[in-house]
């Protein structure tokens, strides 16, 4: 959870609980990336990851509603999603640069219409 509010949203909209909300934290995230065990009670972290284990263990199996895309791109902030980006189609000389093949179009160009 880095506290904007998106993960609970997220829970919401699909209708699942939060069964506990891990911070963003930047220790638990080094240690995590060493796989480094940080769920035991000899860590800080322990007692978070043994409320999430029993809200696992109590928790009914469901099924979260689906979203569609654009569904899912509201429950974020505008800038963080990129909503004002225009997307461009990539050109053969893009995506090849200088072994970009030149091909005849075959689009019909009606001057006089």
């Amino acid at each position: 959870d880095d506290g904007t509010g998106e993960a609970a949203a997220f829970a919401k909209a699909v209708n699942i609980p939060v069964l506990a909300s891990i911070p963003a934290d930047d220790d638990l995230r080094r240690k995590s990336a060493n796989y480094q065990i940080v769920g035991t009670n000899a860590t800080q972290w322990g007692a978070l990851f043994a409320v999430l284990a029993d809200a696992v263990a109590e928790a009914p199996p469901l099924r979260p509603k689906p979203l569609t895309q654009d569904g899912l791109l509201g429950l974020f902030d505008a800038e963080t999603t990129g909503s004002n980006f225009v997307l461009d189609p990539a050109t053969d000389a893009d995506m090849r640069g200088s072994f970009a093949a030149v091909k005849p179009s075959l689009e019909v160009v009606y001057d006089n219409v």
